[in-house]
């Protein structure tokens, strides 16, 4: 393939991923879909409704991904959350102080990226925090701790760490496209039984159709990347590639490591080396949705600081997700349904923990 067809195809794939995030920071902030919204929710009122759009979107994206992956238009072993590494420990730390984090931070990180878009100051602090320290976790001064701590603890499995491999493996008289169908059949009407369970379809339909888009959006980008963007040979290295990706590998909606590759855009974007990619483009598109549902609706409010410890806290917040996302290797959107909807086993430990470290910030801050 001629380099210019590969740079066209490259820019295709992005602009493709930036209109599919503005249309999930409408339907984000139309809908209110926030993770940390639905566990607090459960906890202080014992109320489920955001809760089961999070299980809706989850179970919609495994079941969309899996399906394009039984049909070969991708491949999700090769996806960013299926290396043969299965890093529990790491998985369990940064879990736990992500979801401590988006608890001081008041939201996630795509949370924050909507209610930048509604005028939030606040999420800016939050943003900055969380970029420079996902990237000093990837590349930086914590980084060399993270290799040398929980990084250095893991599992190492004989093929990829994604179930459908996992299985083939242990029953190799079958083929994996077969455990891919079962797996993802069963864990979809899993996810979606329980989050259909003893709820009200005509009460709370625009929150499980915001779900079901949510989902529908992820199984999009993983066809970009891992179909539209697969090249088996690199024009320049003649190596497998995917295209318009910071890890190399297949990836989907995730809102930790790009907030530290955006910053790092905008402070060298003259290196040749530095480009726009899936990612960053996913960040960019949600706050400009969140934008457009905020002047539509007229409902965008300017919004600061009202203390200096909440400043304290959300900058604490910022640096406590964009460390602990880095480790558990995504956030309750990269793991929460990403990492899910590729049937990753190291996913639920993941997304456990951030349960967890949420409801013990929970506490905190009710006492």
């Amino acid at each position: 393939m001629p380099e210019l067809d590969v740079s066209l195809l490259t820019n295709k794939i992005v602009g493709a991923a930036f209109l599919l995030s503005v249309l999930l920071g409408i339907v984000m902030r139309a809908t209110h879909f926030c993770t940390l919204g639905a566990i607090s929710d459960i906890a202080l009122m014992g109320h489920w409704g955001r809760m089961r759009m999070w299980l809706v979107a989850i179970a919609v994206a495994i079941l969309g991904t899996n399906l394009l992956g039984y049909m070969g238009f991708i491949d999700t072993s090769k996806s960013l959350y299926s290396g043969a590494r299965l890093l529990w420990l790491s998985y369990l730390v940064g879990g736990v102080l992500f979801g401590m984090g988006m608890v001081f931070a008041s939201g996630c990180g795509s949370k924050n990226l909507i209610r930048l878009g509604g005028g939030n100051l606040k999420s800016w602090v939050v943003f900055l925090a969380m970029g420079v320290a996902s990237l000093a976790t990837l590349h930086g001064v914590f980084a060399l701790m993270r290799v040398a701590s929980v990084d250095s603890i893991f599992i190492m499995l004989p093929v990829s760490q994604d179930l459908p491999s996992l299985l083939t493996n242990l029953f190799q008289n079958t083929q994996r496209a077969v455990w891919q169908l079962i797996s993802a059949c069963g864990f979809s009407g899993l996810f979606l039984i329980v989050g259909l369970w003893r709820g009200s379809l005509r009460d709370d339909w625009q929150r499980l159709s915001g779900g079901v888009i949510v989902g529908l959006v992820v199984v999009a980008l993983w066809f970009l990347s891992g179909h539209l963007g697969y090249l088996s040979e690199d024009p320049n290295t003649l190596e497998e590639i995917f295209l318009a990706t910071n890890s190399r590998r297949m990836e989907a909606l995730s809102f930790v490591v790009p907030y530290g590759y955006t910053l790092d855009l905008l402070m060298r974007g003259s290196d040749v080396s530095q480009r726009v990619t899936l990612g960053i483009a996913c960040l960019l598109g949600l706050p400009v949705g969140a934008l457009i549902h905020a002047v539509v609706t007229r409902s965008f409010r300017w919004e600061g600081f009202r203390s200096v410890e909440d400043t304290a806290l959300h900058l604490l917040g910022g640096v406590l997700m964009g460390v602990g996302g880095v480790m558990a290797l995504g956030c309750t959107i990269g793991q929460g349904i990403s990492g899910l909807s590729v049937l990753s086993v190291g996913a639920p430990i993941a997304v456990v923990a951030m349960v967890f470290g949420a409801f013990l910030g929970l506490h905190y801050q009710s006492r």
